[in-house]
Parts: structure tokens; C-alpha cells; sequence
């Protein structure tokens, strides 16, 4: 009796560089006005929708379909956290909820910065580049959360938001490695040895 084996192989793209691009651009903006360049607004807010929301929860489904739990556990919370955030400042400013206080803020950001200390862990059998993300990105967040819990001042909310915008950075720079070094099928721009 002859038994066929048919094997499929995976042809889609790497959804990992619009998953890094969505969440690095959009807070690079969040954080440049958290670093003092100009107000809470729109196009903030649309980013917040759009590019980090909608485009981290595609990447995100298409890396669960590619079997990449880290990847679409990553790109599906970080893309529904720019929702949630947008959610929190939208559903105050229509004066449908009361606006989360400081207290509240601190404790949603801190849960945030807890949720990424533990995938940072994951980045340790990644690349380096996905470690400076992860990394910088986990301080972040505390950093926000304890602006938000001291009232910190103005001083301390512009070194986060630098803070903010050198993970946005990292997290560009590491989307767009990975789509130069595809393209060119060599490393143009490097991510760092990986774990075996």
C-alpha cells in the first residue's frame, strides 16, 4: 500500500515588520508629545486607531496563523492597548465615563509595564534588537505609570517621553531591518545574534 505525504509550506509574508512599524511610529508620535513638542491631538489619536491598533492586530493574526504565539500574543495586546488607550481619552472627552485619575492611569500603565517585563524575557531567545524594544519599552511604561502615580513633574514627563521615543525608534529601526534584509536577501541593517 503507498501511503503520499503531502507537506505544506508556508508562503505568506513576515507580518512581523508591520506589527514593529505600527507600534514604533505611533509611539515615537504619542511620545513625542509626551516629551513636550505639542498637544494630545487627532493625529494621535488616529495612529492610535489605525496604525498602532488595527495594523498591530493584523500582524498579529497573521502571526498566530504562522504559529508564533510570542509574536501574536505581542502584536494582538500592544495593538489593543493604542485602542484601549484611544478608548480611554475618547469615551472622557464624549462624556460617556468619568476620566481615569491618576491613581487609575498608574495602575493600567503599571499593569502594561508588567505584561511586557515577562515577554521581554521571551526576547532573550530572540535577536537583540527585539531585547532593546522590549526592554525599553518595559521602562517606559513604568516610568509612565510613576508619572502618573506622583504626579510627577514636567521635567521627569519629558525624559519619559525621550525615553518613549527611543523605543519607538528601536522598535522602526528592527521593522525595517527585517524588511531591508528580505529584500536584499543579506543583512543591510543588523538585529543582533540570535539565541539557540
Amino acid at each position: 500500500m503507498n501511503e503520499s505525504v503531502t507537506q505544506l509550506r508556508d508562503t505568506t509574508g513576515n507580518p512581523a515588520p508591520l506589527g514593529l512599524l505600527g507600534f514604533g511610529m505611533t509611539t515615537v508620535l504619542l511620545n513625542l508629545h509626551n516629551a513636550g513638542f505639542y498637544e494630545l491631538n487627532t493625529m494621535i489619536l488616529a495612529m492610535g486607531i489605525c496604525y498602532g491598533g488595527a495594523a498591530q492586530i493584523i500582524a498579529g493574526i497573521m502571526e498566530w496563523r504562522k504559529g508564533n504565539t510570542f509574536a501574536a500574543t505581542a502584536f494582538l495586546s500592544y495593538g489593543l492597548f493604542w485602542l484601549s488607550l484611544v478608548t480611554l481619552i475618547v469615551l472622557a472627552k464624549l462624556g460617556w465615563a468619568t476620566p481615569s485619575n491618576d491613581t487609575a492611569m498608574a495602575a493600567y500603565l503599571a499593569m502594561w509595564g508588567l505584561f511586557t517585563a515577562v515577554m521581554f524575557v521571551g526576547t532573550l531567545k530572540l535577536h537583540v534588537a527585539g531585547q532593546v524594544v522590549f526592554g525599553s519599552l518595559t521602562i517606559l511604561f513604568f516610568l509612565l505609570a510613576i508619572g502618573d502615580f506622583i504626579n510627577a513633574s514636567p521635567g521627569f514627563r519629558q525624559f519619559t517621553g525621550y525615553e518613549g521615543i527611543f523605543c519607538g525608534f528601536s522598535a522602526i529601526y528592527a521593522g525595517l531591518a527585517q524588511v531591508l534584509n528580505e529584500v536584499y536577501g543579506k543583512v543591510v541593517l543588523p538585529l543582533g545574534p540570535v539565541e539557540k
